[in-house]
């Protein structure tokens, strides 16, 4: 008996500097996210909204992180309970957690992977905030964002994630947030939309970015971000599985925006900078669940058909009538959905999982379980979404007044506006300048 204890200590995990190290790197890459998020978002609207679009992304990360070290973490990874949710009383607070303590299973502390977590958390409601430029007042987006992850995130999470999770033991691949994060996310901003309605002058009036290189800038931060978020999924760096994903995420991404642009050119005649971006995007969003499970040749199909099926997708809005200011429902919802069925078709059995998909021999079941993880997510949560919505709505009212949303909700709910063109010159009075213009002549011929 002796002889046996002793070999289950010697195999137990120990704490790793490099996975810990790793991981910190990783949580700070996700958290850069939300920030880019908000300048990709920000340059996307109108000049007169930017700000209000900036800080509906910031919030989140006082929100979400206060809420997660409160009750979040404990809802999300504690001890399971029916399959639908956790609770851990040492995660409330993070107060019962031994500072050397590791995650079950890994060689990181539980802090770590909390905070690892924490900005997926932070980041998932931020990314419903697109679809709801111009028009919700910002007591209201911060009460719902409050609400969303207490209601919808943590358990989802928990299901997709958590040990004992329904989604977990069913055997869904979700390597780093397909399902919890982009489909949760995109089906919530459907749900939010269609309770609150669309946007004045919504097909009516030109809506077009005002800033693009500000929409790149934040293309470019998420890309960044992206590989801590996706590498970093696998929760260290012992086996290569993070690298493969690592690569995995810039093939798919490459083989996205190049699609999208296509698609563009073929469609609408022209290379646009924001169709580079909202390819980019919908590459990573696509690669998220899958790219795991998948070869760099997979990633390449995986990224190529979602540039295609997202760019196609954002379209949508103007011929069914909802106003998805930001097509957070053409590229997250719809890329999310694609990337974790594809699962079912690429998945190869070699690298993440012996699970294999259509193509590598493995048949329908995987394709099955991906479609149930899908499906009940999204319907779980664009009914709880336009729930939440509906409530606020008709209690503190979600939108701002008409007269706000067309004069600008920057000044009204932030009293800034996110550029002073007062200094900018061309046509200010020179009288009295210390230097005055001097007075303009005739020319008298001799």
């Amino acid at each position: 008996m002796a002889s046996a204890i002793t070999t289950l200590a010697a195999d137990a995990p120990t704490l790793s500097a490099a996975n810990t190290g790793f991981m910190l790197i990783c949580s700070a890459l996700v958290m850069l996210m939300t920030p880019g998020l908000a300048f990709f978002y920000g340059g996307m609207v109108r000049v007169k909204s930017s700000l209000n679009m900036l800080m509906m992304s910031f919030i989140s990360l006082g929100i979400v992180t206060i809420l997660w070290v409160l009750y979040g973490f404990s809802l999300a990874f504690g001890t399971d309970s029916g399959s639908l949710i956790g609770w851990s009383s040492d995660y409330v607070g993070l107060s019962g957690i031994g500072i050397t303590e590791l995650w079950d299973g890994y060689t990181i502390p539980v802090y770590v992977f909390a905070v690892f977590q924490l900005m997926f958390a932070v980041i998932t409601p931020a990314l419903i905030s697109g679809a709801l430029a111009d028009r919700v007042k910002f007591s209201a987006w911060a009460l719902f964002s409050a609400l969303w992850v207490t209601v919808v995130y943590f358990p989802v999470a928990h299901w997709v994630w958590g040990a004992g999770g329904w989604l977990f033991e069913l055997g869904v691949i979700d390597f780093a947030g397909g399902t919890a994060v982009h489909i949760n996310a995109g089906a919530a901003a459907l749900g939010v939309i269609l309770v609150i309605g669309k946007r004045v002058g919504f097909k009516r009036d030109p809506m077009r970015p005002h800033s693009l290189p500000l929409v790149m800038l934040g293309a470019g931060l998420l890309w960044f971000g992206w590989f801590g978020f996706n590498a970093g999924s696998w929760l260290g760096n012992d086996d290569g599985v993070g690298a493969v994903m690592f690569v995995n995420t810039q093939v798919a991404t490459a083989a996205a925006m190049l699609a999208w642009l296509a698609y563009e050119k073929l469609r609408h005649g022209s290379f646009t900078t924001l169709g580079a971006a909202s390819g980019a995007v919908a590459g990573l969003v696509a690669i998220t669940p899958s790219g795991g499970a998948v070869s760099p040749l997979g990633a390449i199909a995986v990224g190529a058909i979602a540039g295609v099926l997202c760019a196609m997708a954002v379209g949508l809005k103007y011929k069914f009538g909802y106003d998805d200011s930001l097509d957070v429902v053409g590229v997250h919802l719809v890329g999310g959905i694609v990337g974790s069925l594809l699962v079912g078709f690429f998945a190869t059995g070699g690298v993440q999982s012996d699970v294999a998909g259509l193509f590598y021999g493995g048949g329908l079941e995987q394709l099955g379980k991906q479609a149930i993880g899908v499906f009940s997510v999204l319907a779980y949560s664009l009914v709880a979404s336009a729930i939440l919505a509906f409530l606020l709505d008709k209690t503190i009212g979600m939108r701002v007044t008409e007269d706000v949303e067309v004069s600008g909700i920057d000044q009204v709910e932030h009293a800034e506006t996110a550029y002073d063109f007062s200094g900018a010159g061309g046509g200010a009075s020179s009288r009295g300048s210390a230097n005055p213009a001097p007075a303009a002549t005739k020319k008298v011929d001799a």
